[in-house]
């Protein structure tokens, strides 16, 4: 589903930085959750899990944040992003809207993920 490969080290990035930001921040979880947050412009990085079944749910996201100019990353799986936001089930995405100590690293990964695309 991925519109782009993304590098394994980037990937343990986005998985830290939205662990960083759900202790020292603000993060949205969930595809609804994700969405709103895109559209009110308050993202600083959208994460996608890429094993989501039907892919419809979460495939809105990534053109949605191209369109607002969000940066966006996929990970492997919902279950790695589900731990890294620190709940116990898988999760399709999650959006960080206060970076809070991982602002220099998000700011990082978008650059990286731009140039990816």
């Amino acid at each position: 589903m991925a519109k782009f490969d993304v590098p394994d080290e980037l990937i343990d990035k986005a998985l830290e930085a939205v662990e960083v930001a759900r202790d020292t921040g603000k993060v949205k979880k969930g595809a609804n959750e994700a969405t709103k947050a895109v559209e009110r412009g308050i993202a600083k990085l959208a994460v996608i899990a890429d094993d989501v079944e039907p892919a419809e749910v979460v495939a809105h996201i990534g053109p949605l944040c191209e369109e607002k100019n969000a940066p966006y990353i996929y990970v492997k799986q919902q279950k790695e992003l589900g731990a890294a936001c620190g709940i116990g089930v898988g999760c399709a995405a999650v959006v960080i809207t206060d970076a809070g100590k991982g602002a220099e690293t998000i700011e990082d990964l978008a650059e990286k993920v731009s140039a990816l695309k």
